[in-house]
């Protein structure tokens, strides 16, 4: 057992936790620490949701590209109990714009100062627009701004066409014009913290063997707590009896348990959930989300050189380059680079139905636009992941509109990535929420 990790005392209430990601596995962890009998069910055949592994050639690693900063104190200290603290690698990494056609480095002061596209009044409106976000505490009254607005009086017009507009629809697509400030707060507040951790210096982290490492330590850790884990288990239908709260699963299996916390995201539990009130069932459908189509491939040789290349230039079928192999070291990968092409759609987008060859076709082609002397022999493999519910956008006034965690139904809770206010998806913010809810929940 990881050092200062007890097991379940097995005399509290019987619980569920529908939902296997870092999100649900955390709830899970924690419950259990708390005394409670806790069953954790998956859809999918392994735990891990949006973190979760799988092989490019071979080579097992992240699904989605995860990164950890210095100042990711609440994932850092659960890394710690789950004994993998001594695990962690760190790294200075660069980060790139594709503007123009061409490639800028953005990684300090001095680049920032260079950087072609923009005339020194606009960088300095830019350098002020950072600085004062990094500066606001309560970012509340944010809430009833948009993003568009605050940007264009803060960095003027020509800065918002140029950096701002092509990263905001990148990130957020058609909604960008109903989305908060606040969401460009957290994003600037989070990464502002991990520059002045990291002393000025992009320091960025991962555990040798990736998520699958991670995640493999945390099974073990929980059934060493005595949590019972049922992979393959997707939920049908959450309804209250008389004996509790009763979750009945595709695959037949039904149990009823003293009480159900689910992590599902808020449109699929307005689906799952019997009995809710109709106020909460507007509510949860309310929540409006993107998801995501995020190529992983593994080449031959680097590309550019940056961890992340923001692509403001229009016209091409990803929104950004993550090459995850400037980090990583890449004897993980057998010498070869990883690299992640992502595009954010929405949930009903027509590109989910295209399929692996299209998305391969168009991305690669992209590729060949934008890297001087790609080629797509020097693909080693291609693998296509598509999730429809990721990132719940940050609307005007999000935080009066957003679902409790506890329902009307006695014994039922709902916690996913909607409830991460003010803050931006990661696995950080993702383990805090799980921490405050579990302390809520008992």
């Amino acid at each position: 057992m990881a050092p200062g990790l007890t097991g379940s005392t097995g005399t509290g209430r019987r619980w569920a936790v529908v939902g296997g990601g870092i999100l649900g596995m955390t709830l899970a962890h924690r419950l259990a620490r708390a005394g409670h009998d806790v069953t954790l069910f998956e859809a999918a055949e392994q735990l891990g949701g949006l973190a979760a592994a799988w092989s490019l050639n071979g080579v097992v690693w992240d699904r989605h590209y995860h990164v950890t900063l210095l100042s990711d104190s609440h994932l850092r200290a659960l890394w710690a109990e789950l004994g993998l603290a001594d695990e962690l690698r760190w790294a200075e990494t660069r980060t790139g714009f594709y503007s123009g056609g061409q490639f800028h480095s953005m990684s300090n002061a001095l680049e920032f100062l260079r950087f072609p596209p923009l005339r020194l009044v606009d960088k300095a409106r830019l350098a002020a627009t950072i600085l004062h976000a990094s500066r606001i505490r309560d970012p509340l009254p944010l809430e009833a701004v948009t993003v568009s607005d605050w940007l264009r009086r803060w960095s003027g017009e020509r800065t918002f066409q140029t950096i701002w507009l092509p990263l905001l629809e990148a990130k957020l697509g058609r909604h960008w014009q109903r989305t908060s400030a606040a969401f460009l707060w957290a994003t600037i507040a989070r990464l502002y913290a991990a520059r002045r951790t990291g002393l000025k210096k992009e320091m960025f982290g991962y555990v040798a063997g990736g998520y699958a490492r991670v995640l493999g330590r945390f099974a073990a850790v929980l059934a060493e707590e005595g949590v019972a884990i049922r992979a393959g288990h997707a939920a049908a239908r959450i309804a209250p009896d008389s004996n509790g709260i009763r979750v009945e699963f595709r695959n037949g299996h039904g149990e009823t348990f003293d009480r159900v916390v689910a992590t599902v995201p808020a449109p699929v539990a307005a689906d799952l959930c019997q009995g809710l009130t109709a106020e909460e069932t507007a509510r949860l459908r309310g929540v409006q989300y993107l998801g995501i189509i995020c190529a992983s491939l593994l080449l031959r040789r680097p590309l550019a050189g940056f961890y992340v290349t923001n692509v403001t230039d229009p016209g091409y079928p990803f929104t950004a380059v993550v090459e995850t192999s400037t980090l990583v070291d890449r004897a993980q990968f057998g010498g070869h680079a990883l690299v992640y092409l992502p595009k954010y759609v929405d949930p009903e987008d027509p590109a989910f139905a295209l399929s692996d060859g299209e998305i391969r076709e168009a991305f690669l082609a992209g590729l060949e636009r934008m890297v001087p002397g790609f080629d797509g022999g020097d693909v080693l493999a291609f693998r296509v992941s598509r999730v429809r519910h990721v990132f719940a956008l940050p609307t005007l006034h999000y935080s009066r509109t957003l679902p409790p965690m506890t329902t009307s139904i006695p014994g039922l809770h709902l916690v996913n990535a909607a409830h991460i206010v003010h803050g931006t998806l990661n696995v950080d913010e993702t383990i805090q929420l799980a921490n405050r809810a579990a302390a809520a929940l008992r």
